[in-house]
């Protein structure tokens, strides 16, 4: 399966038959030879990705996929990778040729319609034949989308093109949310507590630890960092006090036991998986832990794939959190990357996703849609280990107000 790896720019996907110019139209687009441009048909095989600069948006990346009318076993299999894309990218580029559009083009809508990819419809190689005009209408009435006019050796439209990506893309694709810049004021101190040991990176701090001080700063904010380890001192100095400390969630009931009741207190994974998107469904399926049956099986994912330490965190410490505080005989699954889910997921009793650091709200909500469209309850790393050492509630607090959302999983 394909996977967007670190990259968390805004992703589009070139879709199209077989020769229509996919290649020739991504090179124009980014004006860089990247992709291999020959008249043989099925020349792509797995998807080529290349960033480019677009006004408006910034830098994006555009993925070049093999046919979509490709035949054969291997064939097949190469079609499969490129409808795998539609689960990492924000937009769709459909690019038709020859006024040919049908049952194969109206498939692929349909695949874009269910992942609720946006798109826009290319007739690419105008210089040999250019689009219809009932063509073009009949496609922009059903569709509601731009069908756009277009030569790779007269570009003439990029202009056009650009302003199409910008007006479909999801505005969610390229601005992101704030972590906690909406829950402190100017010259707030926010206190982070971050551990160093076995599973910190030499010299460095985590992606999440550098991405919540940036967002404090951009807020006008005070950021302290400490180890657990001083911050019962730190705290009974700090004046004034922090308006919130963020904990790495294996020290929770450290920070929990540290910090004042009066001052909020979260964690880096929570505050992530706010900003991703999928907070309401996290807040139901949480307090499900309680419910986990012997013989149950617990999915748990990981977003990046990363060295295995002896205290892992989710795949030692979480499994072994919630058996003892559930106390029974559970089977626990992991699934690191974007690696496909083994068996049915209703097979799962529940599903546990990490923080989600290192991907965007689209690819988080594509990998769990599955388990919400199964009714299958679903967590996070942060929120589960708040929950399985009795702190959940403070932990939620800052976003909610103290206000928790029912339970919907019976």
């Amino acid at each position: 399966m394909m996977t967007k790896g670190r990259d968390t720019k805004p992703h589009i996907g070139i879709f199209g038959r077989r020769n229509n110019g996919k290649s020739s139209f991504i090179n124009t687009m980014t004006g860089q030879e990247i992709a291999i441009v020959s008249d043989v048909p099925g020349t792509t095989t797995d998807p080529v990705k290349k960033s480019i600069e677009i006004a408006g948006l910034g830098p994006v990346i555009m993925i070049d996929t093999a046919g979509i009318d490709d035949s054969g076993e291997l064939g097949n299999k190469r079609m499969a990778k490129s409808k795998e894309t539609l689960k990492i990218i924000d937009l769709a580029i459909l690019l038709i040729a020859h006024n040919v559009f049908d049952e194969v083009e109206a498939n692929l809508i349909r695949d874009f319609q269910n992942q609720d990819v946006p798109f826009i419809i290319i007739h690419n190689k105008s210089d040999e034949q250019p689009i219809k005009s009932n063509l073009s209408k009949v496609l922009r009435d059903k569709y509601s989308v731009p069908v756009i006019d277009f030569s790779a050796h007269y570009p003439e439209n990029i202009e056009k093109i650009i302003s199409a990506i910008y007006e479909q893309m999801p505005e969610t694709a390229y601005t992101k949310r704030t972590l906690v810049g909406d829950l402190i004021s100017y010259g707030d101190v926010v206190l982070l507590i971050t551990p160093i040991d076995i599973e910190a990176p030499e010299g460095r701090m985590i992606l999440p630890q550098v991405q919540v001080i940036r967002d404090v700063l951009d807020h006008d904010g005070i950021v302290v960092v400490c180890k657990e380890r001083e911050v019962d001192a730190f705290i009974r100095k700090m004046n004034p006090k922090p308006a919130l400390v963020i904990t790495d969630s294996q020290v929770f009931p450290k920070a929990d036991a540290s910090v004042p009741k009066d001052i909020p207190l979260t964690s880096f994974s929570i505050v992530l998986a706010r900003q991703k998107g999928d907070f309401d469904h996290y807040l139901k399926g949480t307090p499900y832990i309680s419910r986990l049956k012997d013989g149950d099986r617990v999915l748990i994912l990981e977003s990046c794939t990363h060295h295995v330490s002896c205290d892992d965190i989710g795949r030692i410490k979480i499994p072994r959190w919630i058996s003892n505080f559930t106390g029974k005989k559970l089977k626990f699954e992991v699934v690191a990357g974007l690696s496909e889910i083994p068996g049915e997921m209703k097979d799962y009793a529940m599903v546990i996703q990490c923080g989600s650091c290192m991907i965007t709200r689209k690819q988080l909500i594509s990998r769990l849609k599955p388990a919400v469209d199964a009714g299958v309850p679903v967590s996070n790393y942060g929120m589960t280990i708040a929950y399985v050492h009795g702190i959940y509630n403070r932990a939620i607090a800052p976003f909610t107000n103290g206000s928790l959302k029912s339970v919907d999983y019976l």
